[in-house]
């Protein structure tokens, strides 16, 4: 009779793409893990998982075999999360990936109070401004702001998220205060490279206006976009989220020209057809109301 921990192992490995990221991911040794890998073919009498020197990767066997594996654990998990919250607990594993910024700056002190209230929540978070893939990465769900890229994701929001046009007072003593977004052409800009080449997207009467100024520096972290406008580097769109507390101690410097950034949102995203857990529509809940709305960022 095949064993449950076999299944989800495989599962866990098939997700993670390596035995060595599935034993951290479980907590457990590469040894246990390829044990019980091994165990589960065995009792099924097929290989489900070709292994070379450099990668892993599912036979055809393994393909079909992961698809109701998938589904066992998932039913498995979510019964004993149900039984649980009939006793009125939420307990049990949650992978989230979050933004490094956001993480740090704003969704860290508002999960701390939550992981206190349901201490048998077992939370794993990943701070990485990647945009991960959410079913493949294992993840129960997703914190992001923006736009929603992936249509295979179901979506909450949480809050709204303003974006303004940012730079130091030096900068701009040297190269002048533009009032047109026309003028932000003659303008270095910092761009967050994973928004690619539509990162200034402006609000007007006639739809979204995109303007791509020369290149300062491009990078993938809000906290080195902050740092770099208040080096002088050039103009940043940044959230208020990241620039707030440089706006307050005059390290920055708002830009009005003329128009906004289009709004944005902060929201957390789980994989379409899959129930959401009790815990994390809980958690969705907590996040929401310790933002507040309007989000206290924007104040």
């Amino acid at each position: 009779m095949m064993k449950l921990e076999g299944i989800s192992t495989f599962v866990a490995v098939a997700e993670a793409g390596s035995i060595s990221e599935a034993a951290r991911r479980l907590r457990l040794s590469k040894s246990i893990v390829s044990e019980r890998l091994a165990e589960l073919e065995r009792q099924i009498g097929a290989v489900l998982l070709h292994r070379t020197t450099r990668k892993l990767s599912l036979t055809e066997d393994g393909a079909a075999f992961l698809e109701r594996a998938s589904r066992i654990t998932r039913d498995v998990e979510e019964a004993a999360a149900d039984m649980a919250q009939r006793r009125g607990m939420l307990v049990g594993p949650l992978r989230i990936s979050v933004p490094v910024t956001f993480g740090r700056m704003h969704l860290g002190p508002a999960l701390y109070p939550f992981l206190l209230a349901h201490p048998d929540i077992e939370l794993s978070l990943d701070l990485d401004d990647r945009r991960v893939d959410v079913a493949a990465g294992g993840y129960d769900a997703v914190v992001r702001h923006g736009s929603i890229v992936d249509s295979r994701l179901m979506t909450w929001r949480l809050a709204t998220s303003q974006r303004v046009l940012v730079a130091s007072p030096a900068y701009l003593d040297r190269h002048g205060i533009p009032a047109t977004i026309e003028e932000l052409d003659r303008h270095k800009g910092i761009f967050y490279a994973n928004r690619g080449a539509a990162d200034w997207s402006f609000a007007t009467e006639t739809g979204a206006a995109v303007v791509r100024g020369r290149i300062g520096l491009r990078v993938n972290n809000g906290d080195m976009m902050r740092d770099a406008a208040i080096a002088g580097i050039g103009i940043a769109l940044l959230p208020t989220f990241i620039a707030g507390m440089a706006l307050k101690s005059g390290q920055l410097q708002a830009i009005n020209v003329g128009v906004k950034a289009e709004v944005e949102h902060i929201f957390i995203a789980h994989p379409e057809g899959r129930m959401p857990s009790a815990k994390l529509r809980a958690l969705a809940d907590h996040l929401r109301k310790a933002f507040g709305s309007p989000a206290y960022w924007d104040s």
